[in-house]
């Protein structure tokens, strides 16, 4: 089989100067892609700024014969996506692959979170997604072509003690991939998300120290390269990664339980079996096909 390449390619990594960021940009560019590695150089609560971490990235790939350039800015704010974007066009004329992976961590209990650490990871994660997209999303309508990852996790779509705020961004991504997936289809715009298990700086505390060599970002790299590459068909899928397993994330909706009657709250009580029922599962790609069983149950 040939190798995937991306000459020719413009891509852009949000949260690129460590981790699972770090990794995307030198895999991408290792394979000819031109990349603009973002990160605001802070730590993992997003405090403090460097420009640091990004050029320290960009001299990696050049010094392996690649091609890029770093960019600094916050992706939390307009100004600052904006520039990112324009970071790509400045130096290379356009851009191509999205990877939305900046993030940052501000775990408490619910009882214990403020609304600014709830406020500064949907910002950082969620808002900065939605930010960075569309930002280049005018580019990519206008050229035809365009494929963005974002990054959720299995907190978000399972739940997590001490990340309210967390999985609420990253739940938040799932519908956000899906609707773009939607809207960029008749322009040949692929959105896809996973939802990685790595050891990285934003991990180190939630899982065991003896994992750390078995959970390598090189593990989860590979799946995001495959969904920015031109061949890539799926879209609007959502894939768990990590130690060198891939799945398929499904939302799915059981059978359900239904009648032409107007239901009473003993209606719902005495069929509760049948509304929990989980086979079969049936997964549906809008939210139109979603709709289908309750036009034909109004409708019949």
């Amino acid at each position: 089989m040939s190798e995937l390449r991306y000459d020719g390619r413009v891509a852009v990594v949000t949260g690129a100067g460590h981790g699972l960021g770090r990794q995307h940009a030198l895999e991408l560019a290792a394979r000819g892609a031109k990349v603009v590695v973002n990160d605001l150089g802070g730590d993992r609560t997003g405090s403090g700024a460097s420009a640091g971490p990004a050029q320290e990235v960009v001299d990696e790939i050049k010094k392996n014969g690649g091609e890029a350039v770093a960019n600094p800015d916050n992706v939390a704010t307009p100004e600052g996506a904006q520039a990112i974007v324009q970071a790509a066009l400045d130096a290379f004329g356009k851009v191509d692959i999205v990877v939305n992976n900046a993030g940052i961590l501000r775990d408490k209990s619910f009882k214990n979170m403020s609304v600014e650490e709830f406020d500064s990871v949907i910002a950082v994660h969620l808002r900065g997604s939605f930010l960075v997209s569309s930002a280049a999303w005018p580019h990519l309508r206008e050229q035809g072509y365009g494929r963005i990852v974002n990054t959720s996790s299995p907190a978000g779509l399972f739940g997590n003690f001490g990340q309210a705020n967390y999985s609420t961004a990253k739940m938040g991504l799932v519908g956000f991939t899906k609707t773009l997936a939607q809207e960029g289809a008749k322009y040949n715009i692929k959105a896809n998300a996973i939802a990685p298990v790595a050891w990285t700086r934003m991990t180190e505390d939630l899982l065991p120290a003896d994992f750390a060599d078995k959970l390598g970002v090189d593990q989860v790299t590979p799946l995001v390269a495959y969904l920015v590459h031109d061949s890539i068909e799926d879209s609007g899928q959502v894939y768990t990664v990590g130690g060198g397993r891939i799945a398929k994330i499904f939302v799915a909706e059981g059978p359900g339980y239904g009648q032409k009657e107007t239901l009473s709250v003993e209606d719902v009580r005495d069929n509760w079996a049948a509304i929990g029922a989980a086979e079969p599962l049936t997964v549906f790609g809008n939210v139109g096909e979603q709709m289908g069983p309750l036009i034909q149950q109004l409708t019949s």
